[in-house]
C-alpha cells in the first residue's frame, strides 16, 4: 500500500492509473477507523481496480464548539487496517497542505442541509462539500463510497456529484452495527459506561418506527412521536431530533407512500450520536443507495 502525503503526488498517482485505465474506487474518512468504514474499503476492493482512501479531518466542517481538537486520530493503527482491507492508496494530507492559505471560496447548499443534523450544526455540510470537491478532484475516481450511517451526507453527496457533473458514482452501504445493535462510531469510545447501554436505545427507537410503517401506519407524525417517546423513556442523553423524510430530497411528507429516512441524534455528555433507517414505503430497510 502506498501512502502519499502531498496533492501533487497524488495527482500524478491517479493520472498514472488513469491512462492504464484502472477504474479507482474512492473512500473520504476522517480517520480513526472501525468496521464501517473498512465494510466500504472492503466493497470498493470487489467492484474496483485501485482502491484509495484519504484520512483527513477536515476543520472547515467543525463549528467552533464542536470536537476538533478532540477528534481521535490514530495513524498507524488506521494504515495497518486500511492495508488489510484492500486499500493500495492511502491520502493523508495535513490542513496545511489541503489549506495552504485562508479559503477564499466555500460552496453552499441550498437544500438537504437545513433539517436533522444541519440544523444544529450551521456551515458543517458547506465544509463537507468544500473538502469533498478538492478530493474529487485530486483523486478524480470513478466511485466513491460512503456509509449509509450519516445518510443526510450521502444525500448531499448526491445533490454536489449531480449538480457540478462529477463523472462518479455515488455508493452508499448499510450502516455496520455492534452486536447489540449500536451504529458503530468513531466517537462511541466518549461513552461512558453507563451512556454505552443506555445508546442501543437509538436504534431500538428506531426499529420500533420501522415496525410501525411496515404495520401500515402512514402518518409520519404518529411514527416520530412513538420513537421520540421510547428514547425519552430509555435515554439519559438529550434528544436533538426524530425525524421522518423522503429520501434523498429531505423534504417532510404528510404520508409514507414513497422512499423515506427515519432518522435521529442524541447529545451524550461528550459525544452525540446519530442513527437512522431508510426504508421503503412499506417499511423494508433499503440496504444500498446507488
Amino acid at each position: 500500500m502506498k501512502v502519499i502525503r502531498s496533492i501533487p503526488d497524488m495527482r500524478q498517482l491517479m493520472s498514472d492509473y488513469r491512462l492504464q485505465k484502472k477504474q479507482i474506487g474512492f473512500v473520504p474518512t476522517m480517520g480513526y477507523l472501525h468496521e464501517g468504514h473498512l465494510s466500504l474499503m472492503r466493497e470498493a476492493n470487489k467492484e474496483n481496480d485501485i482502491v484509495v482512501a484519504s484520512i483527513f479531518v477536515n476543520p472547515l466542517q467543525f463549528g467552533p464548539n464542536e470536537d476538533y481538537e478532540e477528534y481521535p486520530r490514530d495513524e498507524q493503527a488506521d494504515a495497518r487496517q486500511a492495508e488489510e482491507a484492500g486499500v493500495d492508496v492511502l491520502f493523508i494530507p495535513t490542513a496545511a497542505e489541503m489549506y495552504p492559505k485562508p479559503t477564499l471560496m466555500q460552496l453552499g447548499i441550498t437544500d438537504r442541509a437545513d433539517v436533522l443534523c444541519g440544523r444544529s450544526r450551521p456551515g458543517h455540510f458547506e465544509g463537507v462539500l468544500t473538502v469533498l470537491t478538492k478530493l474529487f478532484h485530486i483523486v478524480s475516481p470513478h466511485k466513491v463510497y460512503f456509509g449509509l450511517k450519516d445518510a443526510q451526507q450521502v444525500a448531499v453527496v448526491d445533490a454536489l456529484i449531480e449538480d457540478l457533473n462529477f463523472p462518479i458514482e455515488l455508493v452508499g452501504l448499510p450502516t455496520v452495527r455492534e452486536a447489540d445493535g449500536l451504529a458503530k462510531s468513531s466517537r462511541n469510545v466518549n461513552l461512558t459506561d453507563q451512556e454505552r447501554n443506555e445508546a442501543i436505545w437509538l436504534y431500538k427507537g428506531l426499529q420500533h418506527g420501522q415496525q410501525l410503517i411496515h404495520r401500515g401506519e402512514q402518518h409520519p407524525d404518529q411514527v416520530v412521536r412513538a420513537v421520540t417517546e421510547i428514547m425519552q423513556q430509555n435515554l439519559s442523553g438529550t434528544i436533538d431530533y426524530v425525524e421522518l423524510l423522503s429520501y434523498p430530497s429531505l423534504k417532510p411528507v404528510t404520508t409514507i407512500n414513497q422512499q423515506v429516512i427515519l432518522a435521529a441524534a442524541v447529545y451524550f455528555d461528550k459525544a452525540r450520536l446519530i442513527d437512522n433507517l431508510l426504508l421503503d414505503q412499506n417499511g423494508e430497510i433499503v440496504a444500498r443507495y446507488d
